[in-house]
């Protein structure tokens, strides 16, 4: 039986990637608000649900402490933007049916990682790596020959959201989840406030001119982009991180899913292969890192009893 803390970490894991991946059910509820004004609400909801977590959670002084660092803030600034791009672009992809090029955005996504930490972080990749990026590749090149055009959507989103990772890998493990989300969301606040500021006036805002359901769905974007982070971090403190990497699969497949069999979306042959040889690339990378992962187990576990046989022998 595992314990408890694992057993809680993979259940908030699972529960994290599971909400992310039904996110294209969620949006559509959002309209008639456009992409830009749904992902506006999401910042200004998510900022006031991150204020009174900061408070439950006696995480305030990190906060502030986050916001008097220059580096820290202006790494975190930058990451907002990243991000803003990022919800704009998936929101868009929803909302004009093409969840199927979202899925395949956050599929492409961990061989984007792979390709940054070579040319940004210059870490040596292994050949079996390199082969998995070639697979990555040739499945654009498939996908945009079949297509005529290059699947902007799902390019945008894996770049955005890898280099919104690698900048939060340069902040390191010092900003905890909530204060990072507060101070990201307060950097695009004005922004956002501002926007949907002049829509109310322009007399075009949707908020609270379809009924009070929808104004709670569009305030309840703060809920529904927090709750995913914070059990995001829970399953980050209690599991490997080999075992994170799997997880992260489950919100593309179910958006795939949701996109195929819920919405109908069209599956022509070359998106088929395009997808094929996506798939093929992870499956290279999961066994690689699995691999890795267990012979650095392997070494971590006969390093720590290396100590005990000596002192036996003494």
């Amino acid at each position: 039986m595992p314990s408890t803390p694992t057993r809680s970490g993979l259940l908030a894991g699972i529960g994290a990637y599971a909400l992310w991946g039904v996110l294209p059910l969620y949006f559509p509820l959002l309209q008639p608000a456009g992409a830009v004004e749904i992902v506006a609400h999401r910042v200004v909801w998510s900022l006031l649900f991150c204020l009174l977590l900061l408070r439950v959670t006696r995480t305030w002084q990190p906060f502030v402490e986050t916001l008097r660092n220059r580096r820290t803030l202006g790494l975190l600034a930058l990451a907002a933007v990243l991000l803003a791009v990022n919800w704009i672009v998936f929101v868009v992809g929803i909302l004009s049916d093409r969840v199927v090029d979202a899925a395949l955005g956050y599929f492409i996504n961990p061989l984007v990682t792979v390709g940054l930490a070579v040319l940004v972080l210059r870490e040596r990749v292994r050949p079996v790596q390199w082969v998995a990026l070639g697979f990555g590749a040739a499945a654009v090149v498939v996908i945009t020959v079949g297509y005529g055009r290059l699947p902007w959507i799902a390019l945008t989103l894996a770049f955005s959201f890898g280099f919104y990772g690698l900048i939060k890998n340069r902040v390191g493990r010092s900003v905890g989840a909530v204060p990072g989300l507060a101070t990201e969301t307060l950097v695009l606040a004005p922004l956002a406030l501002g926007y949907l500021v002049v829509l109310q006036a322009q007399g075009t805002g949707s908020f609270a001119a379809h009924g009070g359901w929808h104004a709670v769905a569009l305030a309840s974007a703060g809920v529904v982009t927090a709750v995913p982070l914070l059990l995001f971090g829970t399953a980050a403190r209690r599991l490997p991180l080999s075992v994170v990497g799997m997880l992260q699969y489950i919100a593309p497949v179910l958006q795939f899913l949701i996109g195929v069999v819920v919405l109908h979306e069209e599956m022509e042959p070359a998106r088929w292969w395009g997808f094929a040889l996506v798939w093929v690339a992870l499956v290279i990378l999961s066994v690689d890192g699995l691999r890795r992962s267990r012979a650095e187990a392997l070494v971590r576990r006969s390093a720590g009893q290396q100590p005990r046989s000596e002192s036996a022998s003494a």
